[in-house]
């Protein structure tokens, strides 16, 4: 038995300009038709040019929103799960190229969604530059030795992706002729300042103390390291795309332990010139931003150049929506944590989101990874009723 939902909305409710790139934006009322019930999952994109993701980002017609789910590829799946017992590292599972491979497609096999995101970490090019690290379960990322002083800025290398990772564009290369166009392949990059958390943390923080300590008592050792990473993630995000990335998401997730101005200072800056540097060799390119508990900073994430911003689920999507403006798509936002809920809540949600988002430039996503422990039904039936959504 398949059942129906239609919803109407005033644009006005959406809080969207007249002005969107999209056309479907001006009109009176938006209906969202949504089909569950019928088999949605596996079905094939017919004929398709390039990939729904890509055609929603540049703002074209589109008959539903995109979707996949950042850390779909992960523990809450039981195939993922036998693979941990048997390669119990996270590094050799992120650093084999049959294993990154296989790992990133088990959420394409069973739910297709229309992102396929690379199994990495951003913190796989730390060893490339000289940066010791290690990721420990139950501890999370541990590295050897933290950044303190100029001296050790200074031995931080330039990093050289084909040398020192190839196989990250190995597995992108697999990636894109085992999805082809049925979906858009994601890589993704670490921002400088979240980099820079981690290694002058020395791992994961609650106060980011010794980051701040950094920034406010000799900012030049900083934006040296900060310098560093930008120079790299440019270089890296251009690798991802010459070896098969179709869409790149640079995550900024601890830009957001800054006050405002000091975000002007220690992230934005970086922030524009990785996009500056990137849409100069790769302007078709689209660049997605997430940084967690951004509400206070939506506006600047905009001035980044980004083609979409990511929002989390603290956000209104309405509000984020006209925050941002027309000119950028937006990505979210559903709460992670509704995924634990009914079938019946976590449709109504997913609904919720999608008419707040409008009909157009619109990735629909959860505003965080997935959560360890989640039903995997659940997710299947967050794929099945977004992939029914009509607009």
């Amino acid at each position: 038995m398949s059942s129906v939902c239609s919803t109407f909305i005033s644009s006005s409710a959406l809080s969207m300009k007249p002005k969107c790139a999209n056309p479907s934006h001006s009109r009176s009322k938006l209906r969202i038709h949504c089909t569950v019930g019928e088999s949605v999952i596996g079905q094939k994109v017919a004929s398709a040019v390039e990939p729904l993701l890509l055609s929603a980002v540049r703002g074209e017609n589109v008959e539903r929103p995109p979707v996949w789910l950042m850390r779909q590829a992960g523990r809450y799946m039981k195939s993922y799960q036998i693979i941990c017992e048997k390669y119990p590292s996270f590094r050799e599972r992120s650093e084999n190229v049959d294993l990154v491979v296989e790992i990133s497609l088990q959420p394409w096999k069973v739910f297709k969604p229309d992102g396929v995101i690379l199994f990495s970490d951003i913190l796989t090019p730390l060893s490339g530059m000289n940066i010791p690290f290690d990721i420990v379960k139950g501890k999370g990322p541990v590295i050897f030795n933290p950044i303190k002083e100029a001296a050790d800025v200074d031995k931080v290398r330039e990093f050289v992706p084909e040398e020192c990772i190839p196989y990250v564009g190995e597995a992108l290369t697999i990636l894109r002729q085992e999805v082809k166009n049925e979906a858009a392949v994601l890589g993704f990059v670490g921002a400088p300042f979240t980099l820079a958390s981690y290694v002058v943390e020395g791992g994961s923080s609650k106060h980011f103390s010794k980051i701040k300590r950094l920034a406010f008592s000799k900012p030049k050792v900083l934006h040296a390291l900060l310098q560093k990473f930008t120079d790299s993630m440019a270089k890296y995000i251009q690798y991802q795309a010459d070896n098969g990335a179709q869409v790149v998401q640079i995550f900024d997730s601890w830009a957001t332990e800054l006050s405002p101005v000091d975000f002007d200072e220690f992230s934005l800056p970086y922030l524009k010139q990785i996009v500056d540097t990137v849409k100069q060799s790769h302007p078709e390119l689209p660049l997605i931003l997430y940084a967690s508990g951004s509400g206070g900073l939506l506006e600047r994430l905009t001035s980044t150049g980004v083609d979409v911003v990511s929002l989390d689920w603290t956000v209104d999507m309405a509000d984020g929506r006209r925050r941002l403006g027309p000119s950028v798509a937006v990505q979210g936002n559903v709460d992670p944590g509704v995924l634990f809920g009914s079938k019946e809540f976590i449709t109504n949600r997913i609904m919720d989101t999608v008419r707040k988002a409008g009909s157009g430039k619109h990735i629909l996503n959860l505003g965080h990874g997935i959560v360890v422990g989640t039903p995997e039904e659940n997710v299947a039936h967050f794929f099945e009723v977004a992939k029914g959504i009509r607009y």
